[in-house]
């Protein structure tokens, strides 16, 4: 149990640190002093600092994608609503007082080389976010749902982005709205009620 506890507080100190302060900004020593452990503790758990920051991506990882995806769910009542749900979550998160950018689209900015192990993490993020959303857009008979998902995912990234580096909550909003019309033209639904009204 002691062992578990404390891989666990230096996985929550590092999650924070990396998050808040950049991950090559942040040193072993300061997440050693937040977690009040030592560095034989650290060791014994991790290899290394980069096998730390792979475990607190992972870490991070998980945890955002159950939350969008979970309130998605838990927002939606059809597949249509689900993802528009999604970009309400994004709000959620964006007006969060420590909200700092996607951890894993910083990390993959941070370590750009596509063979390095922190940044297959970090685009794993993106292609299973991606992924969630292609899944509702293939429930919902959308035309392309591989390309639609991809759109999507743009405007999810793009208001992560101007969120994190403007301060301004309401690019959620704003995607979400782009999002109907990428959907009123792709969901078979939406194309015979603009048809009928043409």
């Amino acid at each position: 149990m002691q062992t578990a506890s404390r891989r666990e507080q230096l996985l929550r100190c590092a999650i924070e640190l990396f998050y808040r302060d950049g991950i090559q900004a942040t040193g072993i020593e300061t997440i050693l002093a937040s977690a009040g452990t030592s560095k034989p503790t650290l060791y014994r758990h991790f290899n290394s600092k980069s096998d730390l920051i792979v475990a607190a991506l992972s870490q991070w990882d998980q945890e955002a994608r159950a939350f969008l995806t979970g309130e998605a769910r838990k927002r939606g009542d059809t597949p249509r609503a689900q993802i528009l749900a999604f970009f309400d979550a994004l709000g959620i998160w964006f007006a969060t007082p420590d909200f700092s950018g996607c951890f894993c689209m910083n990390a993959a900015i941070e370590f750009p080389d596509r063979d390095d192990p922190i940044h297959q993490v970090a685009v794993e993020h993106k292609n299973q976010l991606q992924a969630f959303l292609r899944g509702l857009l293939d429930e919902a008979g959308a035309g392309t749902p591989e390309e639609t998902a991809a759109q999507l995912m743009i405007l999810v990234e793009g208001a992560i982005i101007t969120a994190h580096y403007c301060g301004e909550p309401d690019q959620a909003a704003r995607a979400r709205h782009m999002a109907c019309a990428i959907l009123d033209s792709q969901l078979p639904t939406q194309r015979k009620k603009r048809t009928k009204r043409s």
